[in-house]
């Protein structure tokens, strides 16, 4: 059996590094991990997995619970180091950056949406989208009038009320505008619907891969849920620490 789990997905059919979706070109970026490896305790999380996103494509991946998936997630935004094994974002390895650089990369490359959101309920949607670009050290005004464009855009109120009077689909919807602040390179989702009711979870799952496409960002969602993953361009099962490519709707 081959060493590695190898999977590449959404490699630029032309030639380079280079997507363009509309009017959109980024070069070097996208995500690409090569033979990660992790261990916990005894366990045996990540055994070799190699998986590639390019700009404007997206992959999901799909497991059982504790399958090594958030793992995954987790070495990606570089807040555990894997024992073995490279995580490259926009180009750049992560292996050997400060926590000062690392969070810079999160802050300025990476957008991220958790399951429940993960935003603050008693600041307004607005300030919640705005905050990685505060965080940055970005200029308020602008950041609240690119967070109020991004919130108009997802159709999700923004009169002033605190975030926690949202419904679960407008705070999601909010999740996703906040991660898009920064115009990232690559988009990573955790389970991004699996707090919402069917109706919801259509629009956010619509939603973001529409946001792969028409932004160019390389997306990776985590999901147990399969309609969510047949989206993707490519869906692949991680299990006993490997990947292997399921093909869609698997």
């Amino acid at each position: 059996m081959n060493e590695r789990s190898t999977v590449a997905a959404g490699a630029p059919t032309s030639t380079g590094d280079t997507a363009r979706t509309g009017d959109t070109a980024r070069t070097g970026a996208g995500l690409r991990v090569e033979g990660l490896r992790h261990r916990l305790g005894d366990r045996v999380l990540l055994d070799g997995v190699d998986l590639e996103v390019g700009p404007g494509r997206s992959v999901a991946i799909t497991g059982p619970s504790g399958s090594g998936k958030s793992t995954l997630l987790t070495c990606v935004l570089g807040l555990i180091a894997p024992d073995e094994g490279t995580v490259t974002v926009n180009g750049r390895k992560l292996t050997g950056l400060s926590a000062r650089e690392l969070a810079r990369l999160r802050r300025q490359h990476l957008g991220v949406v958790f399951q429940f959101g993960e935003l603050l309920p008693e600041l307004t949607p607005v300030e919640n989208v705005a905050l990685p670009v505060l965080l940055d050290g970005g200029d308020h005004r602008a950041a609240y009038r690119r967070a109020a464009e991004l919130l108009a855009e997802l159709g999700v109120a923004h009169d002033g009320s605190p975030t926690g009077m949202l419904s679960g689909g407008e705070r999601q919807r909010a999740a996703v505008a906040r991660a898009l602040i920064t115009d990232p390179d690559v988009l990573l989702a955790d389970e991004p619907t699996g707090a919402l009711d069917p109706q919801a979870r259509e629009t956010v799952a619509d939603l973001l891969f529409e946001v792969s496409r028409d932004r160019g960002c390389a997306l990776l969602v985590v999901t147990h849920d399969l309609s969510v993953a047949a989206r993707a361009d490519r869906t692949l099962r991680l299990e006993s620490g490997r990947l292997r490519e399921t093909g869609v709707g698997a």
